[in-house]
């Protein structure tokens, strides 16, 4: 099947390449000339573990291609609209870029148009989509407009569109549904050969999920304010553990073997971050403000998770007394690990607060450093972990990044000049670091267990996980 996807972010690049994975030929389609120079030059403007080479393998068989917008909607018979909507600043989303999209649609296309609506949005935004098409529309375009929120978690968005738990669409029409299963049906059925996993063993049919658009709409953010709450939730539990000497990470055990609460989303920390729940909050809060609705639940949500930068500085200044003057080392930059981003990363709050408080900072991150430098260009970037942490007297633990699980401790002990770590990802059993000689400081714990029991799901790669 021909198909356009307009936008090439994360999800319409993502999109777009598994969609040609699956065998359609596919145009992917953006603005921005420089970006769709480097991509038609093979490169990525961001890192998502995998994508590289399944545009690379799609780009070489010619099922993917890189236009224009203005091309690539030209006689589409499918597109997807995958551009951004950033909050605006009193939190409502941006739908300039939507409703550009729209009006080049009805422009430039002719005959029938099925078109879809993959950015997040607020409720109610298919319908205004729908008549703005109508409106400017040529003569003899017919369209149908159909919901089909993304569920792509930034780090793992590859294996999400091959092997998702549900694909959710808003329809009117049932002809439109089926059009919608017969592109899905590979992955539905899941009879494509996974470019992921090299022996998978992924063969859970995902739901299907067929309700109208305004409910569609509202999925996505509900799902990403329930997980925000959850995040939000377990912090304020590691706080209360910290000011009552309890344990959050017995206490999340205790909690997650409830079937219905679970494991995910249950590892206290720094907070939230990326361009997915911070602003989808908001304006999930707006959306229903709008309504007429109370949304003050979501609201505490927000504000929990802005004190948990505070809290994390307090804890250094506790350890530290004056922050002024001192080298302190921050290990990871990233929102979340295995991706580049650094939008709302609860890390780069962190940055902030250093260096305007007067400490010394070196950072390291795998990926994300040339973005973060373009917002902190003063701070001093490391090659690696070991040169950020040289006669530093803190080390911040700020992304949970694989690498850091695997450092060398006796040699990082022996360049620091004083050996604290203050781990806000919880993300190392206090036990085993205090007996390789570092004060170490975490999120909700007790300073340190005995070796001789197990670590209290430290690292946790169940609570880990539901933060990717």
């Amino acid at each position: 099947m021909k198909i356009s996807v307009i936008g090439a972010g994360y999800v319409g690049l993502t999109t777009a390449a598994c969609l040609a994975e699956i065998g359609h030929s596919v145009r992917c389609a953006d603005n921005d000339e420089i970006k769709l120079a480097l991509l038609r030059n093979g490169q990525l403007p961001f890192f998502e573990p995998h994508l590289e080479y399944v545009v690379s393998r799609n780009c070489n068989a010619g099922r993917l291609q890189f236009e224009t917008t203005e091309k690539a909607v030209a006689g589409a018979e499918v597109i997807f609209i995958c551009v951004g909507t950033p909050p605006l600043e009193n939190g409502e989303a941006d739908l300039s870029a939507v409703a550009n999209v729209a009006l080049t649609i009805a422009q430039r296309t002719t005959g029938y148009c099925l078109v879809i609506e993959k950015s997040t949005v607020p409720v109610q935004t298919g319908a205004q989509l729908k008549r703005q098409l109508q409106l400017y529309a040529g003569k003899g375009l017919k369209c149908d407009l159909v919901s089909n929120p993304e569920f792509l978690r930034e780090g793992s968005a590859i294996q999400d569109f091959f092997h998702p738990d549900r694909i959710v669409i808003g329809v009117e029409r049932e002809e439109a549904a089926a059009q919608l299963r017969e592109i899905y049906r590979p992955i539905l059925d899941q009879t494509f050969k996974c470019p992921v996993h090299a022996e998978c063993t992924h063969t859970q049919k995902p739901a299907w999920i067929v309700t109208d658009t305004n409910s569609s709409e509202l999925i996505k953010h509900a799902s990403n304010s329930f997980l925000a709450m959850k995040i939000s939730f377990i912090n304020m539990v590691a706080d209360l553990c910290e000011a009552v000497g309890a344990d959050v990470t017995k206490v999340a055990l205790g909690m997650a073997m409830d079937p219905r609460i679970g494991p995910a989303f249950l590892n206290p920390g720094i907070g939230f971050g990326g361009f997915c729940f911070p602003k989808d909050v908001q304006a999930f809060v707006r959306i229903a403000s709008k309504a007429g609705c109370d949304f003050s639940l979501l609201k505490e949500v927000e504000n929990i998770n802005k004190r948990r930068i505070e809290r994390f500085i307090e804890k250094i200044r506790q350890e530290l007394w004056v922050i002024r003057g001192r080298k302190i080392a921050v290990l990871g930059l990233a929102f979340k690990p295995n991706t580049d981003d650094v939008r709302f990363a609860p890390a780069l709050e962190i940055l902030r607060s250093l260096v305007r408080e007067g400490a010394i900072v070196s950072a390291y991150d795998p990926q994300a450093t040339e973005k973060a430098k373009a917002v902190f260009p003063d701070v001093r970037y490391c090659a690696s972990p070991y040169e950020a942490a040289q006669d530093a007297e803190a080390i911040l633990i700020t992304t949970e990044w694989q690498e850091f699980s695997n450092m060398d401790w006796d040699r990082l002990r022996k360049i620091v000049s004083r050996s604290l770590i203050v781990d806000g990802r919880n993300m190392f059993n206090p036990a085993e670091l205090t007996s390789r000689g570092f004060h170490y400081i975490s999120i909700g714990r007790q300073p340190a267990f005995s070796l001789d029991e197990d670590p209290p799901i430290a690292p946790s790669a169940e609570l880990h996980s539901a933060l990717k």
